[in-house]
């Protein structure tokens, strides 16, 4: 393998690794917060209170948008390396 090669695959898994990582917490945030709406939802079922009104957006909502974003963004910096790890070893 040349010089460029390697270091082409030494940068998309060093991308890989790196949007992995900064993927890990919002994804953590997002499950949560399902979690606790989903938990909310069933106490709101159990208690007999009114349930959310169709169309109504709370910031559990646009958080969880943002977080969305953030791993998507992160996801595409890991695709980004995978790319570049297989340009490298194709290469040779």
């Amino acid at each position: 393998m040349s010089t460029l090669s390697i270091a082409l695959v030494v940068a998309g898994v060093a991308l890989v690794a790196l949007g992995l990582s900064r993927a890990r917490a919002p994804w953590g945030r997002y499950q949560a917060l399902r979690a606790q709406e989903a938990n909310a939802e069933r106490y709101r079922s159990w208690r007999g209170g009114p349930g959310r009104a169709v169309g109504e957006t709370t910031g559990a909502d646009v958080m969880k948008t943002i977080l969305r974003a953030r791993v998507r963004e992160a996801l595409l910096v890991a695709a980004a390396g995978v790319v570049l790890a297989v340009i490298g070893v194709v290469i040779r």
